[in-house]
Formats: C-alpha cells, structure tokens, sequence
C-alpha cells in the first residue's frame, strides 16, 4: 500500500520570513501521517533563518551561503531527503489539510504517474492559479486555467501534460529515472521553466502526470496570467514581469525546446514555432534590447543542452505521437 509511504516536503526559501509561517503551518496540519520536512534557504537577508531556528527547531534547516536558485536548491533537497514521494513546495504556497493524503491516493492507481498536480487558487480569491501545465504547438506553455474564476470546470482527475513547480508531488523513482548528471532539475535554467523541462523530460522517458482537484493549494503570486491568448493581452502581461524574469525565461524555453524536441515534431510545428520566434525577437528588438544578453547566454549553454539531449534522446520510450498529441 502506497498510503504508509515517507513522503518528504522541500521547501526552498528566500527572504520569506513574512511567508513561511502560513506555509508552515499548513504543512504541519497535514492528515497525512508520514512525513518528513527539509527546508533549505538561499541565503536570505530578511532574517527568515533566525525565525525558523527559533520557531521551529523540529525542522531540518539547510542554509545556503549564496542564492543558488530554483534548480540547485530542490536538486539539493531532493538528494537529502528520503521520501519515496516529494513535494517540492514553494513558500508562498498554503496547502488544504488533506492536500499531500489527496494527492497520494493518485499515485496508488497506476506505477507509471510520475507527477501529481493539485488544484491551485489564488489565495483565498476563488481565482485559479495553476491546475497544469499546458503546451501549444508553437511550444508557448502556460498554466491551465490561470487567471479564471473556479466555477468548477475544473473537477475532474485527468492526465495532464506536465505539473507546474509551486506545489508538485514526485514519485522518487521517477526524478531518478530522468536525472541527467546527478541534477533532476537542470541547474543551467537557475530559475524558470525547469518545472516545464522537468515535465517534458517525464513525458520522453514514458511517465505520466495527473491532476487531482481534491487536493487545493492557495498560491500567494501575483496577478499575472500566463493562460492569456490574444496578443494584446500577452504583452499586457509580459509588461508586469521583471527583466530578470524575462531574461531568464527566454533563454529557458529554447534551452528546454533544443533538448526535448522530437525531430519529426519539430517538422510538423515549423511553421507555428518559426512564427513564435520571429515575433519574440521583433519584440526585443524594438523594446526590449536589454535581453539580447539572454540571447548571448543561450548560445554560450547551448553545447551542454545538446549533449543533455544525446541523454534524453537515448532513454526516450514515448513514440512520437504519444508526445505530440499534448501540443495544442
């Protein structure tokens, strides 16, 4: 029985001390028994350590000299843990107290779900923030449902493509079959899109993804809405990300695109892909020439992204039209 197993809960923190006591609290109330807790802090400077050391030193606590980023960090706190599952949980996530028991359950149903994705809203707004990943032929990827009121469109457990990164739950055997130089996320994206690459990669390697509505999380991010469709409402939104954001997200998606893209996929996509890209690189051309430093990254990771692909490529046990039916 699956129910019995460790699961382990990682919590990257960084300058979150205002954050973390909602999150925490969350976390200990869970009705689900066997649980293990590691939080691990990116050198944060808003004296969260000191507030977790005294407030609750039950806790493992892992302090890291420097901001070491999304990747590294949960790369860290996977390999310390011991849970036969782990939830890689942001900080600014709450969770109902039956999330981590809801989510289990999925897992029991077939050996081969390698992610379990909950429903996540808005704080208390009714507001859905993520209940999946989604990705368009044009390999754009956003999270299914942002943005819109829960009216309960939403309920059904389905297979889904991938799980977004604030609150997803791992089969340990799963981050290890895809792992690639010891790293489940890759420690070249620092933040943005790992989660994303990390999906793809689950998908290549034959694991799937479910999404089970039981299990609600309230995620404290902005109001950003990266489900938008039309191209005015994309570059309204892209307008409330940060520079930083941007410049890493960029260089991400292509990185992520060079090591999962099937060939044949790729041919049959061209059109759409090449037309993302020319109105991506208009867009910087003309306003926002600060990112063509992301351009110059890409190309400077670019020879480690193929030889991550030669691996991925090698392991691969989806056909190619298993892959392709996820892109809308």
């Amino acid at each position: 029985m699956e129910k019995n197993k460790l699961v382990s809960i990682n919590i990257l923190t960084y300058n979150g001390q205002d954050l973390i006591k909602p999150c925490l609290k969350s976390v200990l109330e869970q009705t689900y028994p066997n649980l293990e807790i590691l939080i691990i802090d990116n050198a944060s400077s808003d004296g969260s350590v000191g507030y977790l050391k005294k407030n609750y030193p039950q806790l493992r606590l892992i302090e890291n000299k420097k901001n070491l980023g999304f990747s590294v960090g949960h790369n860290m706190a996977i390999k310390k843990s011991r849970g036969e599952f782990i939830l890689c949980l942001n900080q600014d996530v709450v969770l109902d107290r039956d999330f981590i028991k809801k989510a289990l359950a999925v897992f029991k149903e077939d050996k081969k779900i390698g992610a379990v994705q909950g429903k996540l809203l808005r704080s208390q707004t009714g507001i859905i923030d993520t209940t999946g990943l989604i990705i368009f032929r044009n390999r754009r990827i956003i999270s299914r449902g942002q943005g819109k009121e829960d009216r309960g469109q939403y309920e059904k457990k389905e297979e889904i493509f991938g799980v977004d990164g604030a609150a997803p739950i791992y089969r340990r055997s799963a981050l290890e079959d895809i792992k690639i130089n010891s790293e489940y996320f890759d420690e070249d994206f620092f933040l943005y899109k790992e989660d994303v690459d990390l999906a793809w990669r689950m998908r290549l390697a034959g694991w799937k993804s479910v999404y089970q509505p039981e299990a609600v999380g309230y995620h404290l991010r902005g109001s950003g809405d990266s489900a938008a469709t039309s191209s005015w409402r994309i570059i309204q939104e892209r307008r409330k990300i940060s520079g930083r954001a941007k410049y890493y997200s960029w260089k991400n998606q292509r990185l992520m695109q060079i090591k999962n893209e099937y060939p044949g996929l790729f041919l049959k996509d061209f059109m759409p892909i090449i037309w993302k890209e020319i109105r991506s690189l208009g867009y910087i051309i003309i306003f926002e020439p600060y990112l063509f430093k992301s351009i110059g990254k890409f190309f400077l990771q670019l020879p480690q992204a193929w030889q991550k692909r030669k691996t991925i490529m090698s392991r691969k046990r989806a056909a190619s039209q298993d892959i392709g039916k996820w892109f809308r």
